[in-house]
């Protein structure tokens, strides 16, 4: 029968569980290099983002009002 070959896939199970541990393992070291911001940097940013995207929204918004107004004029 094709596609029944226990044997090759019991083969393949360790070594797939072995890149999982060395992948992980790997992340581990890697965390720990990571330079993480301050908490003082991170809600600066974090309100710079909310006050462009209030921004943008409102900007949005007036030339959707502007050009609904300009385009009732021409019908």
């Amino acid at each position: 029968m094709i596609g029944n070959d226990t044997s090759s896939q019991a083969g393949k199970t360790p070594a797939f569980i072995d890149g999982i541990k060395n992948y992980f393992k790997g992340v581990k070291s890697e965390w720990g290099k990571i330079s993480w911001p301050e908490k003082r940097q991170v809600v600066a940013e974090t309100l710079f983002v909310i006050v462009i995207v209030f921004v943008f929204t409102v900007s949005v918004y007036l030339m959707d009002i502007i050009f609904k107004g300009l385009l009732g004029l021409i019908k």
